[in-house]
C-alpha cells in the first residue's frame, strides 16, 4: 500500500470516483455537500492519469473498509478486529480499526440496533419522556416506531416532540443513559457524539407507524405545537413517493391538482416518476405533457419545489379524508 499511503482522503476518494466511471460517480455526488462536490471535483480536474497500481491500492484500501465496516455492524468491534486480523495481520487491522473508529465512529447505541424492539421497550416504558426521545432518535427507524407504537397515548405525542425538538445532546447524557441500557441489556456499547433527533427522525419513525398510531400522534401534538405538526407532514410524504401510490389513487391526484403544478414536478422528476404518472393518464394527456415539457425550457429549482409541495397537500388532504391511503408499518392498504 505505499502508494495509496503518499495520497490523502480526498485524493484517494477522487481515483475511487474516477474509477467507479461518471455515471455511478455522478449519482454518488447527489448525496455529497456542495463544499464536499467543489473540492472533489477538483481534485478530479488535477489528476490527469491514473497509475494502475495506484488504482488498484485505493480499490483495495476501499474494500478492506467496506468489509470492516460490515464487520463493525455485525460484531463490534472485537468481532471485527478478530476477524480483519485472521485476514490481513494485525498491523493492517489495526490501522482500518482505528481509521474506522476515528473518522466513521460507531454511533450511540450501536448495541441496541441488534436487539429486539420489545425487549428495549421494556426497559424504556417507565423512563421519563426526554430519556425515551432520546433513545428513539438513536435507535434504527424501525425499532422506534415498534417502541413509540407500543407506548401508552398519552405518551407517544409527548415523546415525539422530544424528538423533534431534540438538539446536540451532551456526550456525558449519551454515555450515562448507554450505560443503564448495556447493563439492562447485557451487551456491548460504542459512543458517538453526533446530532440525532430532530425533524427528520421523528418523520422517519412516524413513516413506520400504523395510520391510526400516526394519526392520533399528530393530532395530541397538534394541540401542543400546530407549527410542528404542519412540518412534519410535509416532510413526511415528498414528491417522488407518489410512485408508492395505487394506480387509482394516482389517478385521484392528477385529477385532483393543477396541471401547471403537475407539469412543472414533472420535468424535474426522476425517469420513475414520470413513468407512473404518464401510465396513469390518458394518452392524449401524455402527448400534450410532453409536447409542454419540451417547450417549456429551464425551469427553477424554487418552482418545481412548491409545485410539488402543492401536489404534496393535495396528497395529504385526500388521504385525511379517507379518499386514498399512504402505504405505511402495519396493515394498512394502499387503498380504500
Amino acid at each position: 500500500m505505499a502508494t495509496a499511503l503518499r495520497l490523502n482522503g480526498r485524493q484517494k476518494a477522487a481515483i475511487l470516483l474516477i474509477s467507479m466511471g461518471k455515471e455511478t460517480s455522478s449519482k454518488i455526488f447527489n448525496y455529497l455537500p456542495e463544499d464536499e462536490i467543489d473540492q472533489l471535483t477538483l481534485s478530479i480536474a488535477n489528476i490527469h492519469k491514473v497509475d494502475s497500481k495506484e488504482k488498484e491500492e485505493v480499490l483495495k484500501e476501499f474494500h478492506e473498509m467496506c468489509i470492516a465496516q460490515d464487520y463493525l455492524a455485525t460484531g463490534g468491534i472485537s468481532f471485527a478486529q478478530d476477524v480483519l486480523e485472521s485476514a490481513l495481520g494485525k498491523d493492517r487491522a489495526r490501522q482500518i480499526i482505528q481509521r474506522l473508529t476515528t473518522q466513521l465512529q460507531v454511533k450511540p447505541f450501536d448495541f441496541a440496533r441488534r436487539v429486539d424492539a420489545m425487549q428495549i421497550y421494556h426497559f424504556l416504558q417507565n423512563e421519563h419522556p426526554q430519556t425515551i426521545a432520546l433513545v428513539l432518535a438513536h435507535l434504527e427507524q424501525q425499532q422506534a416506531s415498534t417502541i413509540l407504537s407500543s407506548l401508552p397515548d398519552e405518551l407517544q405525542s409527548d415523546v415525539s416532540r422530544r424528538i423533534a425538538l431534540l438538539e446536540q445532546t451532551s456526550p456525558e447524557v449519551i454515555k450515562e443513559v448507554e450505560l443503564i441500557l448495556e447493563q439492562k441489556l447485557s451487551s456491548t456499547i460504542r459512543q458517538d457524539y453526533s446530532v440525532v433527533g430532530g425533524i427528520e427522525s421523528i418523520v422517519g419513525i412516524l413513516n413506520g407507524v400504523d395510520r391510526s398510531t400516526e394519526k392520533s400522534i399528530l393530532e395530541q401534538l397538534g394541540m401542543k405545537d400546530r407549527e410542528l405538526v404542519e412540518e412534519i407532514k410535509k416532510r413526511m410524504f415528498v414528491f417522488e413517493d407518489i410512485i408508492n401510490l395505487d394506480r387509482r389513487a394516482i389517478q385521484r391526484v392528477i385529477q385532483e391538482v393543477e396541471n401547471q403544478d403537475l407539469l412543472l414536478s414533472l420535468k424535474a422528476a426522476s425517469p420513475e416518476v414520470k413513468k407512473v404518472i404518464f401510465e396513469n393518464m390518458s394518452q392524449r394527456m401524455v402527448e400534450s405533457f410532453e409536447e409542454e415539457m419540451k417547450y417549456l425550457g429551464p425551469v427553477r429549482v424554487k418552482d418545481v419545489e412548491e409545485s410539488q409541495g402543492r401536489i404534496v397537500s393535495v396528497i395529504r388532504r385526500l388521504e385525511d379524508a379517507g379518499e386514498i391511503v399512504i402505504a405505511r408499518g402495519g396493515n394498512d392498504e394502499i387503498l380504500l
